[in-house]
């Protein structure tokens, strides 16, 4: 009977630029801008090719709904800070809450403004929200 000696690795698997934009539905420019403002972190092979981990894949997606509800680069980044470097499913958790207070804060603000139109009185004559 022969023993294997062999050691088991265990590889985290790297994503291209294009498997990770694929994997997460966006364009591979999106991906590329996202990195160069610090909302995703690549590795470089010995190429300088850019390298991305698997958890990118959500965060990629995080990053769009973000986007859809209309925070900015900067706004999204913050929210990443505060994120811990390790995030658990906790975390990911009060994220998706906060992108929904936020989404429901502009839905009201939108309203608003909806009933400020609505309202029958010239635009012109409309007193500016206060903010």
């Amino acid at each position: 009977m022969l023993k294997s000696s062999a050691v088991e690795v265990i590889v985290q698997p790297y994503l291209t630029v294009g498997e990770l934009a694929r994997a997460a539905g966006v364009a591979a420019s999106a991906v590329r801008f996202y990195e160069t403002h610090g909302l995703l972190t690549s590795e470089r092979t010995a190429g300088n090719q850019r390298r991305f981990r698997e958890p990118d894949v959500c965060r990629t997606k995080v990053i769009r709904v973000a986007q859809r509800v209309g925070l900015s680069i900067a706004e999204i980044k913050t929210m990443f800070h505060e994120l811990p470097a390790d995030p658990a499913v906790a975390d990911w958790e009060r994220l998706t809450e906060r992108l929904m207070a936020e989404a429901d804060d502009r839905i009201r603000q939108l309203r608003s403004v909806l009933d400020d139109i609505a309202s029958g009185e010239p635009l012109c004559e409309l007193q500016p929200a206060a903010t």
